[in-house]
């Protein structure tokens, strides 16, 4: 059959294989592997009630590795043509010469193993148009339930259609598809001699019909409403109460502390004796749960094959597992976690992280709760600059937030304020860790309790 210049309908990974395993019996190529993804995706911005920015695209991507006398070339592409793929092949190949035999990647040893089975119904496609009406009533709504929210000057309103396949030499296959709808609404308000104040929320579901766009209208508006009335603080220690979304923000920043990858580049604060050390306070959990049932763009498989795998980070506050790729793996001589992706230098990164308590240990103020406490502390809400404001590898970090103070139970916005500190003692600092687990857009998390935390407010 005469596939050349045909363009392949959706990622086929029998297809796919045929066409791979037929040029690299002509190149004399006897492994290889591929990883490819492609996406559907259309987003719609407003502004006044009027359009700002409609936009759809359809992306693809390829990366193709072949072994040749054991080296490795790697190429990556955006065409999926038969003619791209063959292309593809040849520049492997050709890149392979310049592989390092020394530092060679291999096949994962569960390409193959069995998945989880989770769900992956995608909805039916809408219009732009569809998307357009929905976002501008959104802003309408929002601009309306408050007299001093004058724009939402931020927003957008997105649906996306995924596909993932690997496949390899070995007779590994896999593939999976989703889709996804989010919400995103940022709002300015104004009162007369007083400073303009900001707040968002997100909202992400696996179809537009589920999206809770409601619930983000009333979600911004509250918070936008709540920092109306600020004031500044004075610089000192506090206790600090992090939000879920705070809490995982933070933790976050710092997932190098997890990622064997870091670690081995020497750029992670653990190192690799740091396995069964106490990090944390004793009743502090934190796994890394891919295919739990919230996390909305969940895989059942990574970038090299290997099945998506429900990791405990920490365990009782001691650091108990790293987050690897077939690579690591094999260097710290344990398997793959699921957490790779396919490039010229495979990467690993968290999927979902879930904070939690351990139900042995108890809490050092067991009487703190978000719902009742007299004390005064500052409620932090989202941290910012979180790319120029965290040094991973020395664990300090110095962020500008969004919060409260809170006084008798009485919240007061902080005008402005930054909170600095270093991410082990912060972990070794926390005295609540409230039993209430919040879903949030990025993991799972309850309030998290911390003292004597360093607050610089700004007059």
């Amino acid at each position: 059959m005469n596939y050349i210049n045909k363009k392949i309908d959706g990622l086929n990974p029998e297809l796919l294989h045929q066409i791979l395993d037929k040029y690299s019996k002509q190149s004399k190529i006897v492994k290889w592997d591929l990883g490819a993804s492609s996406s559907r995706d259309i987003s719609v911005q407003v502004q006044h009630g009027k359009a700002k920015q409609l936009k759809g695209s359809q992306r693809n991507s390829m990366t193709l590795r072949v072994w040749n006398n054991n080296k490795v070339g790697i190429t990556s592409t955006s065409d999926l043509t038969i003619e791209g793929i063959k292309k593809a092949m040849q520049g492997a190949i050709e890149a392979s010469f310049f592989g390092n035999e020394k530092d060679s990647p291999d096949f994962s040893s569960l390409a193959k193993a069995p998945l989880k089975e989770i769900k992956s119904n995608t909805s039916h496609e809408h219009g732009i148009d569809e998307l357009l009406i929905l976002l501008t009533d959104a802003e309408k709504k929002l601009i309306e339930t408050h007299k001093s929210i004058d724009s939402v000057p931020y927003n957008g309103l997105n649906e996306s259609y995924m596909e993932r396949i690997y496949i390899n030499s070995d007779g590994a296959n896999r593939y999976m598809k989703l889709s996804q709808a989010s919400i995103y609404l940022y709002a300015k308000a104004q009162e007369e001699n007083r400073k303009p104040r900001s707040a968002g929320g997100i909202k992400i579901n696996t179809n537009l019909e589920k999206l809770d766009i409601d619930s983000c209208i009333n979600e911004t508006s509250n918070k936008l409403i709540s920092h109306l009335n600020y004031k500044s603080i004075e610089t000192k220690k506090y206790l600090i109460c992090f939000t879920p979304d705070a809490f995982l923000q933070l933790i976050s920043a710092f997932s190098s502390m997890f990622n064997a990858r870091s670690i081995i580049d020497g750029v992670s604060l653990m190192n690799e004796d740091s396995i069964g050390q106490q990090v944390a306070v004793k009743n502090l959990n934190i796994n890394d749960e891919g295919l739990h049932p919230k996390n909305i763009g969940a895989f059942s498989f990574d970038g090299e094959g290997t099945p998506t795998q429900d990791i405990k980070l920490i365990k009782s506050g001691v650091l108990t597992n790293l987050i690897h790729s077939e690579a690591t793996a094999r260097q710290f001589g344990v398997k793959p976690t699921g957490h790779a992706g396919l490039g010229a230098k495979v990467s690993v990164s968290p999927d979902w992280l879930v904070v939690g308590k351990c139900k042995n240990n108890l809490d050092k103020d067991h009487n703190l709760t978000i719902k009742n406490t007299l004390k005064e502390y500052i409620l932090i809400d989202e941290l910012s600059a979180l790319h120029s404001g965290v040094k991973a590898s020395q664990g300090s970090f110095s962020l500008p937030f969004d919060g409260w103070i809170v006084n008798d139970g009485k919240r007061t916005s902080i005008d402005a304020a930054t909170v600095a500190g270093d991410i082990l003692k912060i972990l070794n600092s926390i005295i609540k860790i409230e039993d209430e687990q919040i879903v949030t857009h990025q993991g799972i998390s309850p309030h998290i309790w911390v003292e004597d935390v360093s607050i610089t407010g700004e007059a």
